[in-house]
């Protein structure tokens, strides 16, 4: 979707972290864009932030308080932003909790709490506002914030990383689907930025309170902060930018991760038992079960970005 100017976006969790780097890049290539988001204080400070971009933006931002687990209360808000912008063309599934720490420890709210929002919320979105912009016909685009942890997963991040790989999943699974109807689908997979994601406890539900990581998170927060490690809001933002003009099935940003996402292509490819004959009729008849065209595109895709970089 390379013509952005005049078009309109909902980012949800986007008044803070990623979201709102997403909404400031968004904005700045022309687009109305609506900010969602659970916690009211960020909206606030969110909306006063981008209004620092300069008064010319200030008509084109929407700032909305929502609870993404609610299904209600997003198609309102769809309605509202409708009501305001007119047709959605670009939803990115920003929200996010995360929880951290042993399997073993994890109790049904930690599993509850983070699928609720970050697999939960991303289908709240999607079945909310895809008939919609697929109603309008003008096209459209969707984008799935999930984490490398859904590329390179580790011990000690279960609840999280298995949330984001479904939500990886669903972007490979709905391009080719929708892809030829005008819509893009896009897997954003970071690496570590500067948000507020660690804060995310504060917005837990009461009756999802009971957690195992109490401890755990005690010591992340007394080991220090590492954020200068991390990249900006800004900087992931006009990464999504980029992936959206590109059309990009993967936008992915660290380049630290290169080694574990090869590895763990290496290692799925090497599990393949090549030795077994393959079964003619059943690799006919199923044919579309052993290839994935969207991710055929995609590596011509990133081939000629690179070479055109070069």
């Amino acid at each position: 979707m390379q013509n952005l100017p005049g078009k309109t976006a909902f980012v949800t969790g986007g008044a803070s972290g990623i979201g709102l780097g997403i909404a400031k890049a968004l904005l700045g290539a022309g687009m109305n864009v609506t900010i969602a988001d659970i916690r009211q204080d960020h909206l606030d400070e969110a909306v006063a932030e981008l209004n620092e971009a300069g008064p010319q933006y200030t008509d084109h931002i929407l700032a909305l308080k929502l609870d993404v687990t609610d299904r209600a209360a997003f198609a309102k808000a769809a309605d509202e932003v409708e009501a305001r912008f007119g047709n959605i063309h670009l939803l990115c599934n920003n929200a996010g909790v995360a929880v951290v720490g042993p399997t073993d420890l994890a109790t049904f709210g930690d599993w509850d709490w983070v699928m609720g929002v970050n697999v939960g919320g991303t289908i709240n979105g999607i079945v909310t506002l895809l008939p919609r912009i697929l109603k309008h016909g003008e096209g459209g685009h969707i984008v799935n914030t999930a984490s490398m942890s859904a590329l390179v997963p580790v011990g000690g991040t279960t609840i999280y990383s298995a949330g984001k790989a479904a939500v990886t999943s669903m972007m490979e699974c709905m391009r080719p689907e929708l892809e030829s109807r005008g819509i893009i689908c896009s897997a954003f997979c970071p690496g570590a930025v500067q948000s507020n994601i660690a804060d995310a406890g504060a917005t837990r539900p009461a009756d999802l309170s009971e957690s195992g990581y109490a401890e755990a998170d005690k010591a992340r927060q007394n080991g220090g902060s590492f954020s200068h490690l991390y990249q900006t809001k800004e900087e992931v933002g006009q990464r999504v930018l980029q992936g959206i003009l590109n059309d990009e099935l993967y936008i992915l940003t660290h380049s630290e991760f290169l080694d574990g996402v090869r590895e763990r292509g290496e290692a799925t490819t090497a599990a393949v038992q090549t030795h077994l004959p393959e079964n003619a009729d059943y690799k006919a008849t199923f044919e579309r079960l052993f290839r994935n065209p969207a991710i055929t595109d995609e590596i011509a895709r990133q081939n000629a970005l690179k070479a055109a970089r070069a």
